[in-house]
Parts: C-alpha cells; sequence; structure tokens
C-alpha cells in the first residue's frame, strides 16, 4: 500500500495524511481553522503552513470567531510581529474579515458547516482518482464555493483555495485508489 503522491516523509505530514486530510469535518470553529489556513497558504507549501499550524492556534486564540472579530489596531499590529506565522497584512486581516463573514452565514444558514456541506449535499464527494496528475486543482464546484463566499465578503478563497480546503476537511476525497487512507484499502492492509 502508497500514500498519496503529494505526501514527504515528514512525520508531521505524514500524520496530517493518515489522520486528517479527506476526514469529514463538521466542527464550525474547525472548519473556520481551515479555511483560514488554507488561505495563509497561498504561495506557499502546505507542510509550511501545517508547521505554523499551533503558532497560528495560539496567534488567532485558537480561531475561535468571537475572539477574532474583536481585534482591534493593536492585535493586528502584534500578529505582523509574531514570527511563528505568515506575516502578511492582508492574510492577517482576512482572518478578522472572515471572522464577521463567518457570523453571517452561520446566522442565515444555522451552522457554518451547514452552510459549507450544503455545496455537497452533505455527503463527501468520493473521487477515484489513480494518479496525481488526475487530481484537479478546481473544480465547477471549488469555483461555485469560491463565488458564494466572496459574495458573502470572505477573504482567500480563491477557487484552488476553496477545493484545497474541500479536500482538507473531506467535502470532497481526493486520496488516490492505492493510498492506504482510500475507503476500504484500511482493511486491506490490515489483514
Amino acid at each position: 500500500m502508497n500514500r498519496c503522491g503529494w505526501v514527504t516523509q515528514d512525520p508531521l505530514y505524514l500524520d496530517y495524511h493518515d489522520k486528517e486530510w479527506g476526514v469529514p469535518v463538521y466542527d464550525d470553529r474547525l472548519l473556520f481553522e481551515f479555511l483560514n489556513l488554507e488561505g495563509a497558504q497561498a504561495g506557499l507549501s502546505w507542510l509550511t503552513i501545517l508547521k505554523k499550524r499551533e503558532n497560528y492556534r495560539q496567534a488567532f486564540d485558537k480561531f475561535e470567531p468571537e475572539k477574532i472579530i474583536r481585534y482591534d489596531q493593536r492585535k493586528l499590529d502584534e500578529l505582523m510581529q509574531n514570527e511563528g506565522i505568515v506575516r502578511n497584512k492582508l492574510k492577517i486581516q482576512a482572518v478578522v474579515t472572515n471572522a464577521k463573514a463567518y457570523f453571517q452565514v452561520a446566522e442565515e444558514f444555522g451552522s457554518f458547516s451547514a452552510y459549507l456541506w450544503s455545496f455537497v449535499d452533505g455527503k463527501p464527494i468520493q473521487n477515484h482518482f489513480r494518479s496525481m496528475s488526475e487530481v484537479p486543482a478546481s473544480t465547477e464546484l471549488s469555483d461555485r464555493l469560491s463565488k458564494d463566499l466572496k459574495r458573502r465578503g470572505f477573504k482567500f478563497v480563491g477557487s484552488t483555495i476553496c477545493y484545497a480546503f474541500m479536500q482538507a476537511v473531506g467535502m470532497v476525497n481526493d486520496h488516490l485508489v492505492d493510498c492506504i487512507c482510500y475507503p476500504g484499502n484500511e482493511a486491506k492492509q490490515d489483514s
């Protein structure tokens, strides 16, 4: 059994691939965290962000939107000095902007999760790709999600970011068919 071709031998990456990537997430706060981390990744590698994830959680109050919407200029300036995160003014400000938009969405749909999962009718899309070259960077569905998030005021939510987010939170399962994490392969590995 193999793993998906994008995984390196870095233990943090292996653990992320094996235990998180593609696993459905329904928790509002965790979905908000992933959306913002995917936005922070723009132009960088996911491993870079993964290595900084704990710093991000600490810097951004565990991505609790209730706290983030109260950030003032002093807090934003403090974040710009934090070497444990990507110090990009637009990306930092986007987290605050996204927290405000998050509450509007949660109020309209009952939860952030309900809103996001409505794009896939509440259940993961299971793809059957055999090679990394088949896995798209974006799809018509990620285009729709991106457009709708932007319309609602979210930032750093382009279609490619949205597709990576959908993969990360299990809305789309893109583990390759010969990957140990592809549905059904776990049983083959144990036997």
